[in-house]
């Protein structure tokens, strides 16, 4: 049986980060991100549900929102090649890579309102990125592996599967709005701790 304690611990203390630094966005990331780098440190917490992949398209499960939607954390999950297309965020995000390897590819508006690549950086297992629009907020993400699954924890300032948010045409800039979703329909269960109590009866 999945020992997800190590979510539960991680829930608890972000949501205790955001209602402490709420209103600083640079604070709150500097404090959550050791805290994921954490998590993302060691497998076998997350339950096997929200690790499969799926053989066409890469999927985004939620774990956990805050009841109030000022963060959320979901896993996302790369069959091999799989490739997100040009996306924004709208908030502040961490990406902390638990299995496998990601390659991000940043974007900036050119001068003629198009995008320029302005960046690539490969995240291996244990690595956190930072996503905000404060510092750079349009990017792709793809496995970086063709022949393996690669799992990537995302923590982000508010329900991402609800946000509106942007897809950029690769050649033309031109957004189209988009609503991710979440590709799972139940939550890891993480505050049944009967097990925990009934062993210090």
């Amino acid at each position: 049986m999945t020992d997800i304690a190590p979510l539960r611990d991680f829930v608890t203390k972000t949501t205790h980060l955001v209602e402490r630094h709420r209103a600083d966005e640079a604070a709150l990331l500097a404090a959550v991100r050791p805290i994921l780098a954490g998590l993302v440190a060691t497998g076998g917490w997350l339950p096997e549900e929200f690790t499969r992949p799926h053989p066409l398209y890469y999927l985004q499960y939620l774990l956990h929102a805050d009841p109030i939607e000022r963060w959320s954390v979901v896993s996302f999950v790369w069959g091999p090649g799989q490739t997100t297309p040009i996306h924004d965020h709208r908030v502040w995000g961490l990406i902390g890579v638990l299995q496998g390897a990601e390659i991000s590819t940043t974007f900036e508006r050119g001068a003629e309102g198009g995008l320029i690549q302005s960046g690539e950086q490969r995240l291996e297992q244990g690595d956190v990125a930072v996503v905000s629009p404060t510092s750079g907020d349009i990017h792709r993400v793809a496995n970086a592996f063709a022949d393996q699954v690669s799992i990537s924890i995302h923590v982000y300032g508010g329900n991402i599967g609800a946000i509106r948010r942007a897809v950029y045409d690769d050649n033309t800039g031109v957004e189209k709005p988009f609503v991710s979703g979440y590709s799972n329909r139940l939550l890891p269960n993480l505050w049944d701790r009967s097990a925990e109590v009934r062993a210090t009866i």
